[in-house]
């Protein structure tokens, strides 16, 4: 399996309202408690309520289908393993991990150990 490093650091972010969504690469979730917006760092341009940043993004390379089991799992396995905390992410094409960027060197030789190909390091 490739996963493919994004070119940008990102944000995850809680806001008290639902804010237009930034330009480039943005993900949006609302519970009954709360919106949550992981984007591109440089383009927030909104008031978050708490903010973490720091985050690089790792896509799985192609379309999954949805009757593929533990790819997030198996990704996930590995990392814990090496000590890296992740965000996860899915939408209907894909699954995106997020690491700390200063874990981000460790993440990809743990996950090239276990196999995967990385992608623009």
């Amino acid at each position: 399996m490739t996963l493919k490093v994004l070119p940008h650091e990102f944000s995850v972010c809680k806001t008290a309202v639902m804010p237009a969504l930034p330009e480039g690469i943005c993900f949006l979730a609302r519970t009954d408690t709360e919106v949550s917006v992981v984007c591109e760092t440089q383009r927030i341009d909104f008031n978050a309520a708490a903010r973490e940043d720091g985050w690089r993004a790792l896509a799985v390379v192609g379309t999954l289908d949805f009757a593929l089991i533990g790819i997030l799992a198996k990704i996930t396995g590995v990392l814990a393993e090496a000590g890296i905390s992740v965000f996860c992410i899915s939408t209907y094409d894909t699954d995106y991990v997020l690491v700390r960027s200063a874990g981000l060197a460790d993440a990809a030789k743990a996950l090239s150990a276990a196999g995967y190909s990385i992608l623009n390091r």
